[in-house]
């Protein structure tokens, strides 16, 4: 992960501590977050039952906590170069490829290359100089392969696959996948580099037994059509999902959108600041196990878990989410920040169903500075192990408005104030 400004009180703090390594921004740095005024609502803090031998939320040591977070983690300035952004591809000197069944085509050399037609069992593999940029242009190209990726990224500076306008492109792997060596190349697009998909047309994965579109470094999507099905997650990332535009269709049997990263837990995020998403999952259907930020966009999930991260934060956006367990989770799975749902702008609505389900479900603390939160749930509106705090905003649960936030509320004719389960 490239451009990412440290926040300068993790340098001050850790040290040579645990969070030495992380990438988080500085609130100071960020821009275009107008600071926000609220009226109409007091402050309610409320703090979370415990029962049953529940011991009670614990900061953690050194990690990024809400004063250090609010206002925004990421922005896209610092997400986004200008060529992310650019939704076409330079021509003049580019280099036409045409699928053939049965071959390997290797690019080694920084340039444009423009792919199409029809095959069975192919591969653009990209072997390039670690500095090398790689623009692969879809121009009405179907591949399907039975055991290996389509598009293979072993080595490059970052490689940006862009879709021609008003062209129809599809990738599909049938079968499982086969290692490369030590390397599981388990997904239709597999990148060990930094991977951008833009353009201005349409791009279909389909991944029968593995993963759709993985990127072991960041996974960017800054425009075009793209719809991914797959048997296991179906966009992944080691460090992160970023998402600034684009109309995106995701189908999964695993989590939708998954971020990770193993070696150090302040990456692993998801950011989504507009575009069309739309994910319905067996599991998560998105899942930042460092944070989630949302900024913006339309977005409908559906999933086990709707969206879940160590911290998560709605600044904005238009966002409807429908869970199976719980809407939002706010999981304890990083060390490197605060376990915490906020939210301080944009449109939420939440609908979980019954049994022991959560709409709004943190491990650690809730706050809502803004925004209206819309909650229809069956059980369970809110449930928190830290304590709330609300500033701001609308809170809406079961058709009611309500002005404090109670653990386990639960709405309706009870007026909004249930006990905790």
């Amino acid at each position: 992960m490239k451009n990412i400004n440290r926040k300068i009180i993790v340098s001050l703090i850790a040290g040579a501590m645990l969070l030495a390594s992380a990438t988080a921004v500085s609130a100071a740095a960020v821009n275009g977050y107008a600071a926000r005024s609220f009226s109409g609502m007091q402050n309610q803090t409320q703090t979370g039952g415990f029962a049953g031998g529940m011991t009670a939320y614990t900061a953690k040591t050194n990690a990024l906590s809400y004063s250090d977070l609010t206002g925004g983690i990421v922005t896209s300035d610092e997400l986004f170069s200008k060529r992310d952004l650019k939704q076409t591809a330079d021509l003049e000197e580019a280099k036409s490829i045409t699928a053939v069944s049965g071959k390997t085509v290797t690019i080694t050399e920084e340039g444009v290359y423009v792919l199409s037609g029809t095959a069975e069992n192919f591969t653009v593999k990209i072997e390039a100089d670690k500095e090398a940029k790689i623009q692969l242009v879809l121009d009405g190209v179907s591949v399907t392969n039975s055991d290996f990726p389509v598009i293979y990224v072993v080595s490059a500076d970052k490689v940006f696959v862009t879709t021609t306008a008003g062209s129809e492109n599809a990738l599909s792997v049938t079968g499982t996948f086969k290692a490369d060596g030590e390397t599981n190349t388990d997904a239709v697009i597999y990148s060990k580099e930094d991977l951008v998909l833009n353009g201005k047309g349409s791009l279909t994965v389909t991944s029968a037994k593995g993963n759709g579109i993985t990127s072991k470094d960041d996974l960017k999507i800054t425009g075009g059509t793209l719809k991914v099905t797959a048997q296991l997650d179906a966009l992944e990332a080691n460090d992160s999902i970023v998402i600034s535009d684009g109309d995106i269709t995701v189908n999964a049997k695993k989590d939708g959108l998954h971020a990770e990263n193993d070696d150090d837990d302040s990456l692993g995020y998801i950011w989504i600041g507009g575009g069309k998403l739309t994910v319905t999952a067996s599991d998560d259907a998105v899942h930042g196990t460092s944070f989630v930020q949302i900024d913006g966009g339309e977005i409908t999930v559906t999933g086990s878990e709707g969206i879940e991260g160590t911290y998560v934060q709605i600044n904005g956006g238009e966002i409807t989410v429908t869970g199976t367990d719980d809407g939002l989770n706010g999981a304890n799975k990083s060390s490197a920040y605060e376990t915490a749902i906020e939210i301080a702008g944009g449109t939420l609505n939440v609908t979980v169903g019954q049994g022991d389900t959560d709409a709004i479900d943190s491990n650690g603390n809730l706050y809502v500075t803004g925004g209206t939160v819309n909650i229809t749930a069956q059980m369970s509106s809110f449930d928190y192990d830290g304590t709330a705090t609300c500033t701001g905003g609308t809170i809406i649960v079961n058709g009611q408005t309500v002005n404090s936030i109670t653990s386990s509320m639960m709405g309706g004719g009870m007026g909004g104030f249930g006990g905790r389960r």
